[in-house]
């Protein structure tokens, strides 16, 4: 049988047969013709290949994107933008669009592009806006920032990468803080975070991603094409963190193609696959379109228009987050139940424990007094303290507390009076068993303490860099100890006389962006063995196993400092966060150690 490629432009076209011709001799003539028969068929499906990649390409606008008669054009101006104090030095122009139908007593709504005008935006906006597809809509479209060198013989300082790249809050906070309160001072804009959107391609795409990700009070609509969620500056971790953490209302469309990059960071097609299906794990509104392109703006600029009507469709109908979501945080948390803002004040860092019949005392480190949150939910003077920096009750009811001021650990009796248990020492976290044995950090010396229900005092442990919170399991065999200065909480077993052995770097925590160290202070575990640590990120909730499952958001920016499960069920978690105090509904049921111990589930390993 004869094997003939098809002839095409461009391609090699000679004729091959598998069979020698007449005369020839050679013992090697079979080798040589399966040799050349392969090359060739090589050579033919590589030149496909690239006919194909050329082919895969060739997207072309559609109407929605060219002017139309008829249509009123809005208008494009430009400005320059040279003062940053967060991205300093940095000098960049932007772009706003304002469509023909403003009006200044009507707000409109906002999207924001990175990388200047893209997906013939202006254009595209136009003649959605016309046809009341989307609502009117100024958009601002943003250059990545340079430091201009200071000669000729210099380069720039480029700052796209670390602007865009980068995880944290940092150009969310550019755009939030600096650069669009000069738009809004010509223009008047809504405020409403339903109403605004981010777009961008490439490293500016998964720049439209994080600042919708930190700020969803300001941004909740995503188009994001040929995203860099890779190895860069840390873009890979966003599928693992969408997949922990409590979900957010945003509604996101991806569009990549299957010829995108390939190279040291990661494949960007793979990358945006894993991040759709984060998203659709975790209950987002996500939509995508895969092609076969590269990494260019050819397939995201004709799917634009159909992202736009999708993005805004059913506005203003709010976004919603996290509907069918499979992640463990959904198990633990209750629908509709947010964080409630307690009645209470505090100077500084607040500490917060609960007694056996749920009732929650509220400490303060700079204040003068223990409260007690009566039905109401209102902080009630309780006893007089000497700066509260922890609270903790033992099994006689007896309410503990590390006193900032005086450097003593003491006890409170029923009606507020205290009495000394150990001086000369900074009791930052407290824990107590149910034999009244009592385990107590102290951040500043690096040591952990224990004290025997008989009074003797003693240090257990030294070296970890910053132990602040401090938790026993609910089989109270193991003590674990929060460094706030690390990404672990470390794990120690509880000998019988209550020393402490097996020493472990036990529960691994996320960090945010740009620290050194998860943050982590206090700590509270409920009846299946989870342990809740307080961190920067917000609340990470670990496996027994030292895996972190979920992460619950912070009631609002800060850091939460104190934890403890509370109420009549002891469902309820409450904590501090600045100088505030919050409560929230929850589907697990917290342990107090003071009780008899209780053995939880065997865990999945």
């Amino acid at each position: 049988m004869n094997l003939r490629p098809v002839a095409r432009e461009g391609h090699l076209s000679p004729a091959l047969s598998p069979r020698g011709g007449e005369g020839e001799k050679s013992c090697n003539a079979p080798l040589q013709r399966i040799r050349s028969y392969t090359r060739l068929l090589l050579a033919t499906v590589l030149l496909a290949m690239a006919a194909t990649a050329r082919a895969a390409d060739d997207y072309v606008l559609g109407q929605d994107s060219k002017p139309q008669e008829g249509v009123p054009k809005g208008e494009v101006t430009k400005y320059t933008f040279d003062h940053s104090k967060i991205f300093p030095g940095t000098t960049r122009d932007y772009w706003v669009y304002v469509p023909k139908q403003y009006e200044t007593n009507k707000p409109a709504c906002l999207m924001v592009f990175q990388d200047g005008i893209q997906y013939s935006a202006p254009e595209v906006f136009n003649n959605l806006i016309n046809r009341k597809e989307i609502p009117v809509t100024i958009g601002v479209f943003v250059m990545h920032g340079r430091v201009k060198a200071l000669s000729t013989n210099a380069l720039d300082r480029y700052n796209r990468s670390y602007e865009y790249d980068g995880l944290g809050d940092n150009y969310a906070r550019f755009l939030i803080e600096e650069l669009l309160p000069e738009v809004t001072k010509k223009y008047n804009i809504s405020s409403n975070a339903n109403d605004h959107a981010i777009a961008g391609s490439s490293s500016g795409a998964i720049a439209a991603f994080t600042a919708a990700w930190e700020r969803p009070d300001y941004f909740r609509r995503v188009f994001s094409s040929i995203g860099t969620y890779v190895g860069l500056r840390g873009g890979n971790e966003y599928p693992t963190l969408i997949r922990k953490t409590e979900a957010k209302p945003l509604r996101i469309f991806l569009q990549d193609g299957s010829n995108d990059l390939n190279i040291y960071a990661g494949n960007w097609h793979l990358a945006n696959e894993e991040m759709l299906s984060a998203l659709e794990f975790s209950g987002y509104e996500v939509n995508h379109v895969w092609g076969e392109g590269g990494h260019n703006g050819k397939h995201a600029g004709a799917a634009f228009p159909a992202a736009l009507r999708w993005l805004w469709k059913d506005y203003p109908t709010p976004i919603m987050a996290g509907r069918g979501s499979r992640q463990p945080v959904a198990e633990l948390l209750v629908e509709g139940e947010g964080w409630q803002l307690l009645n209470a004040r505090l100077r500084s860092n607040g500490c917060v424990a609960a007694n056996a019949a749920g009732e929650v005392f509220l400490g303060d480190a700079d204040g003068g007094m223990i409260y007690k949150f009566d039905k109401t939910g209102t902080a009630v003077p309780y006893a007089q303290s000497a700066g509260a920096r922890s609270l903790m009750f033992g099994p006689d009811g007896e309410l503990h507390s590390g006193q900032v001021q005086t450097h003593r650990l003491t006890e409170f009796d029923e009606r507020g009076h205290q009495s000394k248990i150990a001086g000369d020492v900074d009791c930052n976290g407290l824990a107590i068993n149910h034999k009244n044995e009592i385990y107590f950090t102290d951040t500043a010396n690096k040591k952990i303490w224990h004290v025997s229900a008989k009074g003797k005092k003693s240090v257990v442990d030294e070296g970890i860099a910053a132990p602040t919170g401090i938790q026993l399991t609910p089989d109270q065999s193991l003590l674990l100890v929060a460094d706030a200065a690390g990404e672990f909480v470390y794990s120690f077993q509880i000998e019988a006389n209550g020393l402490l052995a097996a020493k472990q770097k036990y529960f691994y925590l996320h960090i945010v962006d740009g620290s050194a160290s998860s943050g982590a202070t206090g700590m509270t575990v409920d009846t299946q063995g989870r342990l809740y640590v307080a961190t920067e990120m917000g609340i990470q909730v670990c496996d027994q196993p030292g895996r972190v499952n979920s992460i619950i958001l912070p009631p609002r920016k800060g850091t939460i400092t104190s934890i403890a499960f509370g109420g009549p069920n002891r469902d309820e978690l409450y904590v501090t966060c600045g100088d505030q105090v919050f409560k929230r509904k929850t589907r697990a049921k917290g342990v107090l150690t003071f009780e008899e111990p209780i053995k939880p589930p065997v865990p999945g390993l």
